[in-house]
């Protein structure tokens, strides 16, 4: 099944660096940002998380909170955030299931070599657990200018 605008947000509770912990149902009342990303310290990852946290001021304002998700362990996400200096949770999907849950993990290729990854995607839902925009195959560049927008418009 593939989510569609409109669809309830499946319900996670991930592991998140600091060793804390993130689940949906804690966010109720507020609208989230959840982006999914292939690997913490990449050229195309880092660019998306500086460009969320710079403009993490923005979505506060629009009352969003963002939430990045990778398969990379909590260690890894603690490094890339202090590293960066990135100011919202990053939680660990090791096992796939939230990637899974919402269509995240696909078959890639890249050198005419396929193999499976996370499709670089964003999630913008309500404060009703319900899906609001999808973005999928992200391009880097203006993604969160766009994000944002769509955000302050709920």
């Amino acid at each position: 099944m593939v989510l569609q605008v409109g669809d309830k947000a499946p319900s996670f509770t991930l592991p998140t660096d600091g060793g804390g912990e993130i689940s949906l149902k804690d966010c109720k009342g507020e609208a989230v940002i959840l982006y999914f990303y292939p690997k913490d310290d990449t050229s195309g990852c880092t660019a998306e998380a500086c460009a969320f946290r710079d403009a993490l001021p923005d979505f506060s304002k629009a009352k969003a909170k963002v939430i990045g998700v990778s398969k990379d362990p909590v260690k890894k996400h603690d490094k890339f955030k202090e590293k960066y200096d990135l100011t919202f949770p990053l939680a660990s999907d090791e096992d796939g299931k939230i990637c899974d849950a919402y269509g995240t993990w696909v078959e890639k290729s890249m050198y005419g070599r396929k193999y499976m990854g996370i499709e670089r995607s964003t999630f913008l839902i309500d404060g009703k657990g319900v899906i609001r925009a999808i973005w999928r195959k992200v391009k880097v560049p203006g993604h969160v200018d766009e994000v944002l927008k769509a955000a302050q418009e709920l």
